[in-house]
């Protein structure tokens, strides 16, 4: 299994304040808001020329987000997503090695699969997987 960086989500309490200030004090291309509601989130993502930032926030009812800002008032990373090839393929690969995914596949916000594994697998990190044809 081969994997990439694809994003750093952070979780914050002000989407359109923290958006401008990638854009207006980095200089950083910022998209528009997506508004998630099977994740529970909109998201704002930065594009870096090596990377993204996806900025994270409560959406709905039902967001797992606003219990993460609950605690963490100020925002903070949330979690960090990895590139895969076939998401099926590293979801099996995953649990056969005895980590645990979080749920089926999901649709993310650049409508491919994505699957979460536990952060107590991961040295306390909750990771996605995208599922990313080249």
């Amino acid at each position: 299994m081969k994997l990439r960086l694809n994003h750093v989500a952070i979780a914050v309490p002000d989407l359109a304040a923290s958006a401008a200030m990638y854009r207006d004090v980095l200089g950083a291309d910022v998209s528009g808001q997506m508004d998630l509601a099977e994740h529970g989130v909109s998201v704002i993502f930065v594009q870096l020329p090596n990377t993204k930032i996806e900025l994270i926030h409560p959406f709905g009812e039902k967001s797992s987000i606003a219990g993460f800002l609950e605690k963490n008032p100020n925002g903070g990373i949330h979690h960090i997503c990895l590139e895969t090839d076939d998401v099926a393929v590293a979801a099996a690969e995953m649990q056969k090695a005895g980590k645990r995914v979080l749920g089926p596949p999901k649709i993310g916000a650049h409508d491919h699969p994505v699957i979460f594994l536990h952060p107590k697998d991961f040295n306390g990190a909750l990771v996605e997987l995208e599922e990313v044809k080249d």
